[in-house]
């Protein structure tokens, strides 16, 4: 009997966990086969691994009163359906916002689930993507990087010209971070940088570099949580900047102001 072609179904299932015994041997030996098919896959399910890294936490959280109270009126709870709609909605377009087609304003709106609008800025949505970047990649074994620092000066000049401005690798030896290298990944409307770090004991840290803010003239530090995951961000010029670890945050922030203080002053 001829076997059954493999379907993005299959394929989808096998990340999920989801196929039968029998199936799953089947996609398993075309993956053997296909070898960019098996990094895609591995790709999906180091994002679902960051996803669950970053929001399972929300899950021991209690629920906050105004959802647990009971509304007043038909129209309040009709409301309130509305708003979880909507939450619900932009909740699924995760996936758009992982990929950087965010809209290219520097502030955005959504609904919350009681029923009001909340204002977003760019800079902390640009977090957001660096800290689920960080938890995408940081715990590969294998390939966290796409150049190693045995290349950094081939990998700043690839980075620098697919981002069109010039982008450095800070030095954090004298804190006891090394280079392993970095990668290109998309961002809100155009590619950005990521640069990353681990200490003797395998700790990783990122820093995520981005032309996209440069509207913004916020350079304060700024300090965002996602998850296990802690980031701080800021503008400087055409440049955002965000470095995330899931360290202490005040070793996180000492590294943050090193890493400002280098990328402030003029290349030599």
């Amino acid at each position: 009997m001829k076997p059954m072609p493999i379907t993005e179904a299959d394929l989808q299932g096998y990340v999920d966990g989801l196929l039968p015994e029998e199936r799953l041997e089947e996609v398993a030996a075309y993956l053997e086969s296909n070898p960019d098919e098996a990094e895609r896959l591995r790709t999906y399910r180091h994002q679902n691994q960051a996803l669950h890294l970053l929001f399972d936490p929300v899950l021991d959280e209690p629920v906050p009163a105004r959802l647990s109270a009971r509304p007043s009126s038909s129209w309040e709870l009709l409301q309130r359906y509305a708003a979880i709609l909507i939450v619900a909605v932009f909740a699924g377009a995760g996936g758009w916002y992982l990929h950087g087609a965010a809209q290219s304003s520097s502030v955005s709106w959504i609904a919350s689930a009681a029923g009001s609008v909340t204002r977003v800025d760019a800079p902390l949505m640009m977090a957001r993507r660096a800290a689920v970047a960080h938890a995408v990649y940081t715990p590969d074994p294998r390939r966290p990087v796409e150049v190693g620092a045995d290349q950094e000066e081939a990998l700043v000049r690839w980075l620098s010209k697919r981002i069109g401005a010039d982008v450095r690798a800070p030095k954090l030896a004298p804190l006891g971070y090394e280079l392993i290298g970095g990668r290109l990944l998309p961002g809100q409307s155009g590619p950005v940088a990521q640069f990353m770090y681990h200490d003797g004991a395998g700790q990783r840290l990122t820093l995520y570099v981005s032309t996209d803010q440069v509207q913004n003239k916020d350079t304060g530090f700024r300090f965002a949580q996602e998850g296990t995951v802690n980031v701080f961000y800021w503008i400087d010029g055409k440049f955002g900047y965000a470095l995330s670890g899931s360290i202490d945050r005040g070793e996180l922030a000492r590294i943050a102001n090193t890493v400002y203080e280098q990328l402030d002053k003029p290349a030599k």
